[in-house]
Protein backbone atom coordinates (compact mmCIF):
# COMPACT_ATOMS: atom_id res chain seq x y z
CA UNK A 1 0.00 0.00 0.00
CA UNK A 2 1.40 3.40 -0.93
CA UNK A 3 1.94 6.25 1.50
CA UNK A 4 -0.90 8.72 2.05
CA UNK A 5 0.26 12.29 1.42
CA UNK A 6 -1.12 15.47 2.96
CA UNK A 7 0.17 18.74 1.50
CA UNK A 8 0.08 21.90 3.62
CA UNK A 9 0.61 25.13 1.66
CA UNK A 10 1.52 28.41 3.34
CA UNK A 11 -0.25 30.46 0.66
CA UNK A 12 1.30 33.83 1.44
CA UNK A 13 4.80 32.35 1.58
CA UNK A 14 4.27 30.55 -1.74
CA UNK A 15 2.76 33.60 -3.45
CA UNK A 16 5.63 35.91 -2.44
CA UNK A 17 8.29 33.33 -3.30
CA UNK A 18 6.77 32.72 -6.75
CA UNK A 19 6.64 36.47 -7.33
CA UNK A 20 10.24 36.99 -6.14
CA UNK A 21 11.70 34.03 -8.04
CA UNK A 22 9.62 33.90 -11.23
CA UNK A 23 7.58 37.13 -11.38
CA UNK A 24 4.42 35.02 -11.74
CA UNK A 25 1.92 33.12 -9.64
CA UNK A 26 -0.32 31.36 -12.17
CA UNK A 27 0.45 27.95 -10.70
CA UNK A 28 -1.71 24.97 -11.63
CA UNK A 29 -2.28 23.67 -8.10
CA UNK A 30 -3.60 20.29 -9.23
CA UNK A 31 -0.44 19.57 -11.23
CA UNK A 32 1.71 21.01 -8.42
CA UNK A 33 0.12 18.57 -5.95
CA UNK A 34 0.51 15.69 -8.41
CA UNK A 35 4.22 16.42 -8.78
CA UNK A 36 4.76 16.56 -5.00
CA UNK A 37 2.73 13.36 -4.52
CA UNK A 38 4.41 11.33 -7.25
CA UNK A 39 3.23 7.71 -7.30
CA UNK A 40 1.91 7.91 -3.76
CA UNK A 41 -1.71 8.47 -2.73
CA UNK A 42 -2.87 12.06 -2.19
CA UNK A 43 -5.06 12.44 0.89
CA UNK A 44 -5.70 16.17 0.55
CA UNK A 45 -4.10 19.57 -0.10
CA UNK A 46 -4.68 22.36 2.42
CA UNK A 47 -4.09 25.94 1.32
CA UNK A 48 -3.78 28.60 4.05
CA UNK A 49 -3.90 32.36 3.54
CA UNK A 50 -5.54 35.54 4.75
CA UNK A 51 -8.75 37.00 3.41
CA UNK A 52 -8.14 40.45 1.93
CA UNK A 53 -10.16 43.30 3.41
CA UNK A 54 -12.73 44.36 0.76
CA UNK A 55 -13.14 47.89 2.10
CA UNK A 56 -9.43 48.60 2.36
CA UNK A 57 -8.17 46.78 -0.73
CA UNK A 58 -11.13 46.37 -3.15
CA UNK A 59 -9.07 45.40 -6.21
CA UNK A 60 -6.92 42.95 -4.24
CA UNK A 61 -10.10 41.51 -2.70
CA UNK A 62 -11.70 40.98 -6.15
CA UNK A 63 -8.52 39.40 -7.51
CA UNK A 64 -8.26 37.14 -4.47
CA UNK A 65 -11.90 36.06 -4.74
CA UNK A 66 -11.37 35.10 -8.38
CA UNK A 67 -8.21 33.19 -7.43
CA UNK A 68 -9.93 31.43 -4.51
CA UNK A 69 -12.96 30.51 -6.64
CA UNK A 70 -10.61 28.79 -9.10
CA UNK A 71 -8.58 27.21 -6.31
CA UNK A 72 -11.72 25.72 -4.73
CA UNK A 73 -12.38 23.87 -8.00
CA UNK A 74 -9.12 21.94 -7.56
CA UNK A 75 -9.86 18.31 -6.61
CA UNK A 76 -8.90 17.31 -3.05
CA UNK A 77 -7.93 20.87 -2.08
CA UNK A 78 -9.37 22.77 0.85
CA UNK A 79 -8.93 26.49 1.40
CA UNK A 80 -8.43 27.71 4.97
CA UNK A 81 -8.60 31.47 5.47
CA UNK A 82 -7.48 33.55 8.41
CA UNK A 83 -7.88 37.25 8.99
CA UNK A 84 -5.73 40.34 9.22
CA UNK A 85 -5.25 42.91 11.91
CA UNK A 86 -3.77 46.39 11.79
CA UNK A 87 -0.66 46.66 13.98
CA UNK A 88 1.14 50.01 14.00
CA UNK A 89 -0.44 50.92 10.67
CA UNK A 90 0.59 47.67 8.97
CA UNK A 91 -1.73 44.82 7.99
CA UNK A 92 -0.53 41.54 9.57
CA UNK A 93 -1.71 37.93 9.33
CA UNK A 94 -3.58 36.54 12.32
CA UNK A 95 -3.77 32.84 13.04
CA UNK A 96 -2.55 31.34 9.76
CA UNK A 97 0.53 29.61 11.18
CA UNK A 98 -1.46 28.29 14.15
CA UNK A 99 -4.21 27.02 11.83
CA UNK A 100 -1.71 25.17 9.64
CA UNK A 101 0.25 23.73 12.59
CA UNK A 102 -2.97 22.61 14.32
CA UNK A 103 -4.19 20.78 11.21
CA UNK A 104 -0.75 19.25 10.68
CA UNK A 105 -0.75 17.85 14.23
CA UNK A 106 -4.46 16.94 14.40
CA UNK A 107 -4.41 14.97 11.14
CA UNK A 108 -1.19 13.18 12.16
CA UNK A 109 -2.69 12.29 15.56
CA UNK A 110 -5.77 10.87 13.79
CA UNK A 111 -3.54 8.93 11.38
CA UNK A 112 -5.01 10.55 8.27
CA UNK A 113 -1.67 10.67 6.45
CA UNK A 114 1.73 8.97 6.41
CA UNK A 115 3.74 11.82 4.90
CA UNK A 116 3.26 15.55 5.44
CA UNK A 117 4.57 17.87 2.73
CA UNK A 118 4.95 21.46 3.88
CA UNK A 119 5.20 24.11 1.18
CA UNK A 120 6.85 26.95 3.07
CA UNK A 121 10.19 28.31 4.14
CA UNK A 122 8.94 29.63 7.47
CA UNK A 123 10.92 28.44 10.51
CA UNK A 124 7.80 28.83 12.69
CA UNK A 125 6.69 25.38 11.51
CA UNK A 126 9.87 23.49 12.49
CA UNK A 127 8.71 22.52 15.99
CA UNK A 128 5.30 21.28 14.77
CA UNK A 129 7.02 19.27 12.03
CA UNK A 130 9.34 17.70 14.60
CA UNK A 131 6.32 16.76 16.74
CA UNK A 132 4.68 15.07 13.73
CA UNK A 133 7.94 13.30 12.93
CA UNK A 134 8.06 12.05 16.54
CA UNK A 135 4.62 10.46 15.94
CA UNK A 136 6.22 8.26 13.29
CA UNK A 137 5.19 10.32 10.27
CA UNK A 138 7.56 11.36 7.50
CA UNK A 139 8.17 15.03 6.77
CA UNK A 140 8.93 16.63 3.41
CA UNK A 141 9.57 20.31 2.83
CA UNK A 142 9.04 21.99 -0.55
CA UNK A 143 11.06 25.19 -0.56
CA UNK A 144 12.67 27.97 -2.58
CA UNK A 145 16.44 28.14 -2.15
CA UNK A 146 16.51 31.80 -1.09
CA UNK A 147 13.35 31.60 1.04
CA UNK A 148 13.90 28.77 3.51
CA UNK A 149 14.86 28.36 7.13
CA UNK A 150 17.71 25.99 7.97
CA UNK A 151 15.50 24.66 10.81
CA UNK A 152 12.93 23.38 8.29
CA UNK A 153 15.54 21.66 6.17
CA UNK A 154 17.07 20.03 9.25
CA UNK A 155 13.77 18.44 10.35
CA UNK A 156 12.80 17.25 6.84
CA UNK A 157 13.15 13.60 5.85
CA UNK A 158 12.98 14.64 2.20
CA UNK A 159 13.26 17.98 0.41
CA UNK A 160 11.80 19.35 -2.82
CA UNK A 161 13.72 22.31 -4.23
CA UNK A 162 11.19 24.55 -5.95
CA UNK A 163 13.22 25.91 -8.85
CA UNK A 164 12.61 26.63 -12.52
CA UNK A 165 13.09 22.96 -13.43
CA UNK A 166 10.56 21.81 -10.81
CA UNK A 167 7.88 24.22 -12.10
CA UNK A 168 8.31 23.32 -15.77
CA UNK A 169 4.85 22.38 -17.05
CA UNK A 170 3.07 23.47 -13.85
CA UNK A 171 1.93 26.94 -14.97
CA UNK A 172 -1.72 27.47 -15.87
CA UNK A 173 -0.84 29.91 -18.63
CA UNK A 174 -3.01 32.64 -17.13
CA UNK A 175 -0.72 35.49 -16.15
CA UNK A 176 -2.14 38.58 -14.56
CA UNK A 177 -0.58 41.99 -14.84
CA UNK A 178 -1.59 44.77 -12.52
CA UNK A 179 -4.97 46.25 -13.38
CA UNK A 180 -5.65 43.92 -16.31
CA UNK A 181 -7.81 40.85 -16.65
CA UNK A 182 -6.03 37.49 -17.11
CA UNK A 183 -4.71 36.71 -20.57
CA UNK A 184 -4.68 33.10 -21.74
CA UNK A 185 -1.53 32.17 -23.63
CA UNK A 186 -0.80 29.08 -25.69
Amino acid sequence: MSDRIAIFIDGSNLYHALQANFKRHDLNFSEFANKLTGLRQLFRVYYYNILQEPAQWPEAYRDQQEFLDNLRKTPYLEVRLGSTKMAQGVQVEKGIDIMLATDLLHFAWNNLYDVAVLVSGDSDFAYALQAVKNMGKHIEVAYFERNVSRDLLDVADNRHLLNRKFFKGLWSGKRRTRGKRPVVRD
